[in-house]
C-alpha cells in the first residue's frame, strides 16, 4: 500500500463518494451540490442539491440517483440531463436521509439517521429501505443504530449495512424478490450499545462504520468516523488493515475506484460538525494504492 497524495481541497464536508466514467463522483452536504473529480484533481459541480446530497449510484439506463437529506427524498438525474423526484422516504425516515447503495438491477437500499444527530438529541433506532425501479419505497429492516455505509456483493446475493452507533456492521441475504432475510453480524467492534442518554451509549462505541467499499478478497474499507482511519476488515470482524487520517483530519467515507480499481479515495474533514462544516472549507480528498481492487457494489 502506498502513502496517502492529496486529490483535492477546499471541501465543506465530502461525502458519498463513487468511481465511474473515469472519474471521481462525491457529494459535498454544504457546497449543496455533486461533483465530479479527475484522477489528476480537476473538480466540476455538475448537480445542484439544496437539499443536501449524500448517498450515489446509477439506474441501469444511466440515470444518476442522489439522496437528497434534508427533504428526504432520492431525486433522479436522466441521461439527457432532466431532474426529477425518484422516490420519496418521508413515511420511514426519521433522522436525514443518508448513504445509499444501488443494485446492478436499479434495487435502491437507504439509510437515515434515525434521530436529530446534529441537534445533539439521545440516539434512536433507524429504518432502512428499499426503493424499487418503479419508485416504490418499502421498509426493510428495522431497529438499526444508524444505517450507513452499505456494500452488496458481486452474487447480488447479501448486503451488508454499517451501523455507526451499533459498533458493528450487519449482513442481510437479499431475496430473489428483493425482500432481506437472515439478518446477522457481518462484523462485531464490540458489544451493542445498551439503550440510553447518548453520552452514554457513546461511550460504549469501540469504531464508528461510516462509508465503506468491498474489495474482491471480500474484505470491507471502512470510515471509521470516531477514531480518525480508515480500517479494512474481513468477516467476523478482524482489521487486517488500516490508514491514518492526516493530522487533524477524520476519515468520513471510502471508494475503490481508479481504472485499475486500486486506489483507495478518502473523504477527510476535521469533523463532522455542521456548524463547523458549514463554515470552512477544510474537506480533502486523499487517495492510497492498495493491492486488492474493488468488487461488488458501489
Amino acid at each position: 500500500m502506498s502513502g496517502l497524495s492529496l486529490l483535492a481541497d477546499g471541501g465543506c464536508f465530502f461525502e458519498g463518494p463513487r468511481w465511474r466514467d473515469g472519474r471521481w463522483w462525491v457529494s459535498d452536504f454544504y457546497r449543496h451540490g455533486v461533483f465530479t473529480v479527475t484522477p489528476d484533481g480537476e473538480m466540476e459541480k455538475v448537480l445542484d442539491m439544496p437539499q443536501q446530497s449524500s448517498g450515489l449510484g446509477w439506474l441501469p439506463d444511466g440515470s444518476l440517483l442522489v439522496v437528497s437529506m434534508l427533504d428526504h427524498k432520492v431525486l433522479r438525474r436522466r441521461p439527457d440531463g432532466g431532474t426529477e423526484i425518484y422516490a420519496d422516504l418521508n413515511d420511514h425516515a426519521t433522522g436525514h436521509v443518508n448513504d445509499m447503495v444501488v443494485a446492478e438491477d436499479g434495487t435502491a437500499w437507504v439509510g437515515n439517521f434515525g434521530f436529530d444527530l446534529m441537534g445533539g438529541a439521545d440516539l434512536e433506532p433507524a429504518t432502512l429501505v428499499r426503493i424499487d425501479t418503479d419508485g416504490t419505497v418499502t421498509a426493510v429492516a428495522e431497529d438499526l443504530w444508524f444505517p450507513n455505509g452499505m456494500v452488496i456483493t458481486p452474487d447480488n446475493r447479501m448486503l451488508v449495512v454499517g451501523e455507526t452507533f451499533g459498533n458493528c456492521m450487519t449482513a442481510f441475504t437479499i431475496g430473489t424478490d428483493g425482500e432481506l432475510s437472515n439478518r446477522r453480524p457481518w462484523a462485531a467492534f464490540g458489544e451493542r450499545p445498551e439503550r440510553g442518554p447518548r453520552r452514554d451509549m457513546l461511550k460504549q462505541l469501540a469504531v464508528g462504520p461510516d462509508g465503506c467499499c468491498l474489495d474482491a478478497e471480500g474484505q470491507i474499507w471502512i470510515a471509521d468516523a470516531f477514531n480518525q482511519r480508515c480500517i479494512r476488515v474481513a468477516e467476523g470482524g478482524e482489521i487486517t488493515d488500516e490508514i491514518r487520517a492526516p493530522e487533524g483530519q477524520g476519515v468520513f467515507a471510502c471508494m475503490l475506484g481508479g481504472e485499475d480499481g486500486r486506489t483507495l479515495l478518502l473523504c477527510c474533514a476535521p469533523d463532522s460538525a455542521a456548524g463547523r462544516r458549514k463554515q470552512a472549507r477544510e474537506a480533502v480528498l486523499m487517495t492510497a494504492r492498495v493491492a486488492v481492487p474493488h468488487a461488488g457494489r458501489p
